[in-house]
């Protein structure tokens, strides 16, 4: 059974950083693309970045291209998501995920995904 669990979410002010991880376990994440996801309240939920299973290729949404970078450690098992420059428009709850689709960090559509974690609040104020 695979699970993820994300962490370091938290409250910030804008321009401040956060640093989010995502642990899993029952498999190891050396054969898996992860990504990461958002969901604001009242709104869809949508990409914010991947990486590839050797953490050669990453992709971002256009909107945090620039101030947030994902990186993965295979022997940790976690991936990571270093959220710099905070926005108020930032504020959601980010989810981690993986997938073993080949598609899903150049094609990043969450049906690409196979597990999730529960989430991880971020919310920045002005």
């Amino acid at each position: 059974q695979v699970q993820l669990v994300e962490s370091g979410g938290g409250s910030a002010q804008a321009g401040d950083s956060l640093r989010l991880s995502c642990t899993v376990s029952g498999r190891s994440i050396s054969r898996f693309n992860m990504g990461w996801f958002r969901q604001a309240p009242g709104k869809e939920r949508e990409f914010v970045a991947a990486i590839n299973w050797t953490g050669g290729a990453t992709n971002y949404a256009d909107s945090v291209k620039g101030r947030f970078t994902m990186t993965r450690d295979n022997a940790k098992n976690t991936v990571y998501l270093q959220l710099d420059n905070l926005k108020p428009e930032d504020t959601a709850v980010y989810s981690c995920t993986a997938t073993t689709d080949p598609m899903s960090v150049t094609s990043p559509g969450h049906a690409r995904y196979d597990y999730w974690g529960q989430g991880t609040q971020v919310t920045v104020s002005s």
